[in-house]
């Protein structure tokens, strides 16, 4: 018999604890072996239970979550899932969660939930499922990004027309994946497009930091916004999109459509729109991220004649979507996430002279 996952939960709220508590004790893959109120005591506990994995709410007294997870990742480096609050503040703080080393994020579940207890039970029991199975992240600080050039490409005039694009599927690990592609991109990158599966309102800043790295414009979609070159459109939590044409100009489209593999965003329904509208004048990125969103579009788009990239399983936190991906074979290049951005700029000078 498989070992139990061991989990401790981390929360100021006492109702949140016994929730979550509850939740996962139901699964009998799973041992609670501890609860915490504050970092403090939770810092004893790790020392004393070492567990799987860490439930951890940022927001909280006596220290914040970043600071103590910096601390525990320096030290005694735990897989993390972060459960937040549906917040501009909270949003914000767990994405510097991810900086330091936090895995996944959750919304924390709220008394007056329309979604059905139920659901909630399962989302938190496959995600620390997930957690427990993934590669801990490098070791991390909160200093910015260092923004080095590709050296092996000549990184210009990539876009001459508004017909290419690239599109990026990514979900658990992706937010710091993105963030080791993007800024190294130059600022006529062709018009992209991006599901990063996060939860509604961490987009939109998610969105803006990533804008602080880069030398395109970077923002969280609205519906009808122009795909063009220097400019990446982030879908927003709980928003599917897709991309559409009008004449020569590409647009976005939104849409609230049931979940696609629990999702929503999900990448196939963007990747999908893709390789009808763009067809061999694109794209397609997979990186690090659970579940199999993404693989069924991607796969169109090669058969339309895109280019296909994947992210490697040595480099990745979750070694899912880009492996269905690979296996259902959407894709023409599998690569360490140091050499992907090099290798974008080189397939969009070929579309560009092409």
């Amino acid at each position: 018999m498989n070992q139990k996952i061991r989990v401790l939960v981390v929360d100021d709220s006492s109702i949140i604890r016994t929730l979550l508590t509850k939740f996962l004790s139901s699964d009998p893959e799973i041992e609670v072996v501890g609860s915490a109120p504050d970092p403090y005591v939770a810092r004893e506990m790790l020392t004393k239970l070492k567990p799987d994995v860490m439930t951890l709410d940022v927001e909280m007294p006596k220290m914040d979550g970043v600071t103590f997870l910096e601390k525990v990742m320096q030290h005694l480096p735990t897989r993390t899932l972060i459960i937040s609050s549906l917040s501009t503040q909270g949003s914000a703080t767990t994405l510097r969660a991810f900086e330091v080393g936090a895995i996944d994020v959750m919304a924390k579940p709220a008394i007056d939930v329309t979604r059905s207890m139920e659901a909630v039970r399962y989302e938190i029991i496959t995600r620390v499922k997930v957690v427990a199975k993934s590669n801990l992240p490098e070791k991390r600080t909160l200093s910015p990004i260092v923004r080095a050039r590709p050296t092996d490409v000549k990184a210009t005039a990539l876009a001459k027309t508004t017909h290419s694009v690239l599109a990026i599927a990514s979900s658990t690990g992706g937010t710091e994946a993105l963030k080791r592609v993007l800024p190294l991109l130059p600022p006529d990158i062709p018009g992209t497009v991006i599901v990063q599966h996060l939860p509604p309102v961490f987009t939109k800043t998610y969105a803006d930091n990533l804008q602080k790295l880069c030398q395109f414009e970077v923002k969280e979609a609205q519906d009808g916004d122009k795909v063009f070159p220097g400019r990446a459109l982030i879908a927003p939590g709980n928003f599917h999109m897709e991309l559409s044409r009008s004449g020569a100009y590409y647009f976005v489209k939104l849409h609230q459509e049931p979940a696609l593999h629990g999702v929503r965003p999900a990448a196939d329904y963007l990747m999908k729109s893709v390789s009808k509208y763009a067809g061999a004048n694109a794209i397609g990125v997979v990186l690090t991220g659970m579940g199999k969103d993404g693989a069924e579009g991607l796969l169109a788009m090669k058969e339309a004649g895109s280019y296909n990239i994947a992210q490697n399983e040595q480099s990745c936190v979750v070694f899912g979507m880009p492996k269905v991906a690979i296996d259902v074979g959407a894709v023409h290049e599998i690569l360490p996430l140091d050499r992907i951005a090099a290798e974008i700029i080189k397939r969009c000078q070929m579309l560009a002279v092409a």
